[in-house]
């Protein structure tokens, strides 16, 4: 794998998606940043060049996005997510990210992001290098089942507004996620994912209407050094 690698990637993590995508799966994008292990021909590599190392997780943000998956949906026609079709995709430009998130002008949009991914992502040491190389060198994040519910929702509701969705757009577009809607039903007694994410999505239009910063409802709030397990 070294030998495959060598001039390519020296970094000790790959990002990459599930090739196989079916009908009766949650999603069609399945992507993840994983340890630098060998992988077979259904996990795909995305490797950002090194210009961009420090925006891996928002790389990983937008492709796990629900609205990315929902464009992927439409160009996808069988049960393979090959790379003519995900270079196909609409993904931000890296130059949005230096800028100030919209709804929070004191931050750039990568910081915004990444502090929520690295929560999500960061969860066992062996992803210590790609915390790392997003800029974080602290110990990794509990998993707790709450908080993630509200940070994907945050990043779902952000993604949403970044690609310019409306609101009654984005409440049909997750409608458009049954097998989803149908878990999530059977579970919680409701489509969680849709109530979470309209919530944030309705909070960061108010900060941007009112040019305030959005406050997130979690306690410490997402990226938190008191949200891992040093403490």
């Amino acid at each position: 794998m070294s030998e495959r690698l060598e001039g390519r990637w020296s970094h000790p993590w790959l990002l990459g998606w599930r090739d196989i995508c079916r009908s009766g799966d949650m999603r069609t994008v399945i992507t993840a940043a994983i340890p630098r292990v060998a992988v077979g021909d259904k996990y795909l590599l995305m490797l950002p060049g090194e210009q961009h190392v420090r925006l891996a997780g928002c790389l990983l943000a937008n492709l796990a996005s629900l609205v990315f998956d929902f464009c992927a949906r439409q160009k996808v026609g069988g049960t393979n997510l090959k790379y003519f079709v995900m270079k196909q995709l609409p993904a931000l430009v890296p130059a949005r990210y230096v800028q100030p998130a919209s709804w929070d002008g004191t931050r750039s949009l990568r910081d915004w992001v990444t502090h929520r991914v690295l929560e999500l992502s960061y969860s066992a040491n062996d992803l210590a290098g790609f915390a790392a190389d997003c800029g974080y060198d602290g110990p990794p994040f509990r998993w707790n089942a709450e908080r993630r519910a509200i940070i994907r929702a945050e990043l779902d509701a952000a993604f949403f507004h970044l690609y310019g969705v409306d609101r009654s757009d984005t409440d049909y577009i997750l409608d458009t996620f049954p097998v989803l809607r149908d878990k999530e039903t059977r579970v919680h007694g409701e489509f969680r994912s849709k109530r979470l994410v309209l919530e944030r999505y309705d909070a960061l239009s108010e900060a941007m209407a009112t040019a305030t910063a959005y406050v997130s409802p979690l306690s410490p709030p997402p990226g938190d050094p008191r949200a891992t397990h040093a403490t």
